[in-house]
């Protein structure tokens, strides 16, 4: 193989693939990318077993067709090292040569025959969502996905297909987070996608992005991309149940105002008490140190009775950022109950702290 590329042009695609390789073990193949250059198209896969990127490129000049691998990670290091203008890739007895100019580099190549094969979308079902609508749902709940958590399905986001709606659904137990997309469907079908896939995902940028699965594994594909993940194979607990059906009172908030307020009590604290009176808002930190911090604005909540709320402020936040409306909806029924934040198809439950 030899080929001759801009060093901006594969300086990217090698950033792109860096999440996808085994880092610790360089002894294995997942350590290394896969060049395949052949028809004018440059193709490069990596992959960790557990997800896999390829990505094409023809913005190339293809000398020699064939295959190499090389470390990812020190390839990348090589690349970032030259100047803006072409690089060689040439592969010599079991060598990749990467060449600019005066500057030479050799890597050592495992066999292209052992790279692991990635998916295909033969005989896996389709669902069609446009692809900044699937970013934007995806980034509105991955805040409330858990990390290690031994229960393996809730290390991950569920996506619930129905057939007129697509839920996409995370919850770490203290907090849910549900963002519903109107969408018809040909089949219903609950996916499981771990949260490292999810946020990969949000990375991928097109116009046009289609996906395909099975019971095991999630295929996006685009014109100049495939993605996969392995799917957690596991039972999501059954969120419908958790969501309250009823809301004592509804509570309509400027979101500008809250996130000041409880910003500055986050100075000092990671959790607050919030006292909704007729005609202010009271912010206080919750703290078993000699510390404490308080504001409050006025507002016209319209309520005869006070209503106290204690929760973490990471919720809260992570909520309001992900919102783009001025004001949203906050669902209480008591203060030792969930209580909601909503804004249109977004809706957040939280487990209030009981003291």
């Amino acid at each position: 193989m030899k080929v001759v590329i801009a060093k901006s042009v594969l300086e990217l695609i090698l950033t792109n693939a860096q999440s996808y390789l085994e880092k610790k073990d360089l002894s294995q193949i997942t350590s290394h990318i896969l060049l395949q250059a052949e028809n004018s198209v440059l193709k490069v896969k990596a992959t960790d077993f557990e997800i896999g990127f390829s990505y094409l490129s023809s913005e190339l000049n293809i000398v020699e067709s064939g295959y190499a691998t090389a470390n990812g990670t020190k390839l990348l290091g090589i690349i970032k090292s030259f100047k803006e203008d072409e690089i060689t890739l040439e592969t010599i007895n079991n060598y990749l040569y990467i060449k600019q100019k005066n500057s030479k580099f050799k890597l050592p190549m495992f066999n292209h025959l052992e790279f692991p094969s990635f998916p295909e979308i033969e005989n896996k079902s389709k669902f069609d969502i446009d692809a900044e609508d699937f970013v934007k749902a995806v980034k509105k709940i991955t805040p409330a996905i858990d990390n290690n958590n031994p229960k393996f399905e809730l290390n991950g986001a569920l996506i619930d297909i129905k057939s007129n709606f697509i839920n996409f659904v995370a919850t770490d137990t203290r907090r849910l987070g549900i963002f519903k997309k109107n969408r018809d469907n040909d089949n219903e079908f609950l996916l499981i996608i771990p949260k490292k896939a999810i946020i990969e995902l949000q990375k991928l940028f097109s116009d046009k992005i289609e996906f395909f699965y099975d019971e095991n594994t999630l295929i996006a594909k685009s014109d100049d991309f495939t993605f996969f993940t392995k799917l957690i194979n596991g039972k999501f607990p059954d969120y419908e149940r958790i969501i309250p059906k009823d809301k004592h009172f509804r509570l309509q908030l400027d979101r500008n105002k809250m996130i000041e307020s409880i910003k500055q009590i986050s100075v000092i604290s990671n959790e607050i008490k919030v006292t909704f009176k007729s005609k202010n808002i009271l912010f206080e930190s919750l703290n078993d140190e000699n510390i404490e911090a308080k504001t409050e604005i006025d507002f016209e909540t319209g309520l005869d009775d006070e209503i106290n709320l204690s929760f973490n402020i990471k919720y809260m936040l992570d909520f309001l950022s992900n919102i783009e409306d001025n004001s949203f909806i906050l669902g209480y029924n008591d203060s030792n109950l969930p209580f909601t934040l909503e804004a249109k198809d977004f809706i957040t439950i939280v487990m209030p702290i009981i003291r």
